[in-house]
């Protein structure tokens, strides 16, 4: 059973390298920051594995700031393109398709 916690991590960071990738090469605004919402989502379940694992409770607390840190992230992503979007509605010298 040691070897459970390590190996889920080590999963988990390759989930995060597969990210990364998509980072660099999502096609849209979207896909990246789908990309950097998998970022915080997993890195909260690695840190709180780490914590279970090494018996570090302020791991814990550190993966709640980055849950609360990626729900702002999103939270001013869809405010930011909702503005952009509602914009482009609005300019009269933009050409319909």
């Amino acid at each position: 059973m040691n070897w459970l916690l390590p190996g889920l991590i080590l999963f988990l960071l390759v989930n995060l390298l597969a990210g990364l990738w998509r980072v660099w090469r999502g096609p849209s605004s979207a896909d990246r920051m789908m990309s950097a919402l998998l970022f915080g989502s997993t890195s909260v379940a690695v840190l709180i594995l780490m914590a279970e694992w090494q018996g570090i409770r302020a791991l814990r607390h550190v993966a709640l700031l980055v849950v609360m840190l990626a729900a702002i992230i999103a939270i001013t992503y869809v405010g930011i393109s909702g503005a952009r979007d509602k914009g482009s509605e609005t300019n009269p010298d933009r050409k319909a398709p």
